[in-house]
């Protein structure tokens, strides 16, 4: 996973998870790791962090996408989306050749 395919994981995962252990878990990657990802998208503006000041667990935080980061989250996205198609455009070819030389295979 290339570090655009990561920002755009935690991205997509904010509106469902809260912590960031949780998230970490979820895609597979050490707390430290995600913990550096989302202060890098903080960072840019890309997200705000909210602290839980009435929360027991002063260590709490919140996680809001900001509009830019709902942009941010979209161009990602849809560079994701074109890497995938050409990706499996490649694999249709491969497949196609391989079907109509099935002894060069």
């Amino acid at each position: 996973m290339n570090n655009e395919e990561l920002e755009l994981s935690v991205l997509r995962s904010l509106g469902r998870v809260t912590t960031q252990k949780t998230i970490a878990h979820e895609l597979g990657h050490s707390v430290g790791k995600i913990n550096y990802v989302l202060k890098a998208l903080a960072q840019k503006g890309l997200l705000k962090v909210e602290n839980f000041y009435t929360n027991e667990n002063k260590m709490q935080y919140r996680y809001l996408l900001t509009q830019a980061g709902v942009e941010e989250k979209i161009v990602l996205t849809t560079k994701f989306i074109a890497r995938k198609k050409a990706e499996y455009e490649i694999l249709q070819a491969e497949l196609e050749m391989m079907h109509n030389n099935p002894k060069e295979s």
